[in-house]
């Protein structure tokens, strides 16, 4: 089955090295869907990029604590590419595939180690849509190549440009490497929570 990636989301608070990356992947076909601020930095590039909103149909509310959590991005990193049903659904609905998740999360553990930090503001920076496609593109590394961490944007974009894809083991490892970034940011997040 091919695994081509057509259609990537970067939704990043660390920058560094997002825009360059978007710049390979636009460069080789790659149509870029993202949010907020990163969609901004990458714009000002001069990179084509698609909103989310445009994709979602909905616009990014309750100062952006709604944003991708929409059946339009979760059914894009989700379905099973080779069960016919999931792909009748995505018709029926209007759901197109998303082959790469590029995402890392709000600061929480900046934020905590500010002088005075409230518990107000440490709670505005719990990312809840960022660990939700992480999850969703780390459990269908079947099909979907998740990304965390921006030391891996060169490897995955030179991948990209020579063959369109990346390795089921490259996609594996990245999965693996999610799953432990998320576990992570939660126990961060619960001993914060049980000290404050």
């Amino acid at each position: 089955m091919e695994l081509k990636i057509k259609r990537a989301i970067i939704s990043v608070s660390n920058k560094i090295g997002a825009v360059d990356f978007a710049k390979k992947l636009s460069k080789a076909g790659v149509e870029i869907i993202s949010t907020g601020g990163t969609m901004k930095a990458i714009r000002a590039a001069g990179v084509p990029v698609t909103y989310v909103s445009d994709v979602t149909g909905f616009p990014e509310i309750m100062n952006g604590r709604v944003k991708t959590l929409n059946p339009k991005i979760h059914g894009g990193i989700l379905a099973v590419r080779d069960n016919p049903e999931h792909v009748q659904q995505m018709q029926e609905n209007g759901i197109l595939p998303i082959d790469l998740v590029a995402v890392n999360l709000y600061p929480f553990k900046k934020t905590i180690q500010k002088p005075n930090a409230t518990l107000e503001e440490a709670i505005e920076n719990i990312d809840i849509g960022g660990p939700a496609m992480i999850r969703a593109a780390a459990k269908n590394f079947k099909f979907v190549t998740v990304v965390t961490n921006p030391d891996s944007y060169d490897e995955i974009a030179k991948m990209i440009t020579e063959t369109g894809e990346v390795s089921y083991e490259t996609r594996k490892k990245l999965a693996a490497e999610a799953f432990a970034h998320t576990a992570d940011y939660d126990t961060m997040i619960a001993d914060y929570l049980s000290r404050s």
